[in-house]
């Protein structure tokens, strides 16, 4: 995937327009991807690391989600380093680039944070001011030991509210945690409660088959979320090379079995401000560029 160029504002389902903002965004992939023995190395047998990851796309039950992360938190990032999983830094990338003022001064939420990879790409761009959480105590433990979140917090979202005051954050994240059985469109607005007005949400999922049903969902919150002028979408970036696929079936056409990936995408939402107006009320104000 090369340099992505500009988002325009585009029609709305449903009739309408999107605002007037584009944004264009320099998202070059600054690594190599590592090679298949690389991968084996790090990894263990890829077959192995395939048939893990993709038993925990087939878990749709919270519970059991939650147990299987649990007892996967101490091989995850191996695992998933086998799989070129670049869904983190493809979203920081994309995060960091329109979040505006300097790295240090932000404050960020990194939901569903698991063992920190997220937070690994955000402090190696220079933000240091790092919250997580997480539902799965396994991961959290792994997080805690990489030293890098101020606060880490067990949370399951979409069970219960995030633990933190509305408006308090300038960006908030959720990093492949958008599928059946992990969190749920209907939290989606929690992420937008926390979010300081003007702040940014980044949000990825998988675009292979079995996700797409969800993929399905989530576009229609993140749609309504929209039309209701609650936030505004900077960005929407379809990315080929998501991660290595698990089974035949999930292989991006065009691609062989052997070396095939899924699909995935990133999407980049700004909420609105809000002014006071005469009388005290508070008035939606349309977004500028960034």
């Amino acid at each position: 995937m090369g340099v992505c160029g500009a988002w325009r504002a585009s029609a709305m389902p449903g009739g309408g327009e999107r605002w007037g903002v584009e944004v264009a965004l320099d998202l070059r992939i600054r690594r190599p991807f590592p090679s298949r023995r690389m991968a084996q190395e790090e990894g263990g047998s890829l077959s192995k690391v395939r048939a893990r990851v993709g038993a925990s796309h087939g878990i749709t039950d919270l519970a059991q989600k939650l147990h299987f992360y649990d007892r996967w938190a101490s091989d995850y990032d191996q695992d998933v380093a086998a799989l070129q999983y670049r869904a983190p830094s493809l979203a920081v990338d994309c995060l960091t680039q329109a979040l505006p003022g300097p790295p240090q001064a932000a404050l960020i939420l990194d939901v569903a944070c698991g063992t920190g990879l997220v937070a690994a790409e955000l402090q190696a761009r220079g933000f240091l001011r790092l919250h997580g959480v997480d539902g799965s105590s396994g991961m959290l433990e792994q997080a805690r030991a990489r030293g890098l979140y101020q606060r880490l917090s067990l949370c399951t979202l979409g069970q219960e509210p995030l633990p933190s005051p509305e408006g308090t954050y300038d960006a908030v994240l959720m990093v492949g945690a958008l599928s059946d059985g992990q969190v749920p469109c209907s939290a989606i607005p929690e992420l937008l409660r926390v979010t300081k007005p003007g702040g940014l949400v980044c949000l990825t999922t998988r675009t292979n088959p079995s996700n797409l049903q969800y993929k399905e969902a989530l576009e229609a919150t993140l749609d309504k979320l929209e039309q209701a002028r609650e936030w505004e979408r900077l960005v929407a970036w379809p990315v080929d090379r998501w991660e290595l696929a698990t089974t035949e079936l999930e292989v991006v056409p065009g691609t062989s079995d052997g070396d095939g990936f899924i699909s995935g995408i990133v999407y980049l939402y700004r909420k609105r401000q809000v002014a006071q107006v005469e009388g005290g009320r508070p008035s939606a104000q349309p977004l500028t560029g960034l």
